[in-house]
């Protein structure tokens, strides 16, 4: 398997040892830290379907909004290229990106070109052992400052929590057909740290359209 995001030529090249789906003595290595203006992210999670399906899953771009919070639409511009717009409210975000690496039932890459977001990314399938499912890796890189402002600010999340959220979302249609979410959550008041932390974590947000739960008023 090829390094991850160095496709990509605005960032750095990944040593060996911080891939998607790379491995030190059993376990996966963490990723790059955040430095020089980039927030990074990796996580990983085991999907109860074969690595041929999740690709072709993940690789119909024009359905993640059934499963990525706030996409409202994506647009195929191109054999390898997309317009993407999130929003919330009367705010709305829209970019550019581009498939940078497609290698059928292992890996997708892609990269933004223009537009309010820049980030790359790469999203690995491997087979579980025993044959129990999927492993499915995703390593992200955001250009912080604007990318960080804006996306906490107009989503409610940091854009690291967004992408481990998503993979959940991805997971759950998968192997439910559903993202399933109970709201409003059984509880009384939860007081000014609760609230912080309920605004911090983004649970107010609307799932996203591939549920059939209730969303919240």
């Amino acid at each position: 398997m090829s390094t991850p995001l160095t496709e990509k030529p605005a960032v750095e090249p990944l040593p060996r040892t911080a891939g998607a789906a790379s491995m030190i003595d059993g376990h996966y290595a963490p990723p790059p830290k955040d430095k020089d203006g980039k927030m990074w992210v990796r996580t990983s999670a085991i999907i109860q379907a074969d690595p041929q399906t999740l690709y072709e899953r993940w690789s119909d771009l024009e359905s993640s909004p059934s499963w990525q919070e706030e996409i409202t639409s994506v647009k195929k511009t191109g054999p390898k290229t997309s317009h993407w717009t999130m929003k919330s409210g009367d705010k709305t975000i829209e970019w550019d990106a581009e498939t940078l690496a497609s290698e059928p039932g292992k890996r997708i890459a892609w990269h933004s070109t223009a537009g309010d977001i820049h980030e790359a990314g790469e999203v690995v399938f491997e087979p579980a052992p025993a044959g129990r499912g999927t492993i499915v890796t995703i390593l992200m890189m955001f250009e912080m400052g604007k990318i960080a402002a804006m996306w906490e600010t107009f989503v409610g999340r940091n854009p690291k929590q967004a992408v481990v959220e998503n993979l959940r979302h991805f997971k759950a249609l998968v192997e439910a057909n559903e993202i399933p979410r109970v709201y409003p959550v059984p509880h009384g008041p939860r007081g000014t740290i609760g609230s912080l932390k309920e605004s911090a974590f983004g649970e107010k947000l609307p799932i996203p359209a591939g549920s059939n739960a209730s969303q919240p008023a």
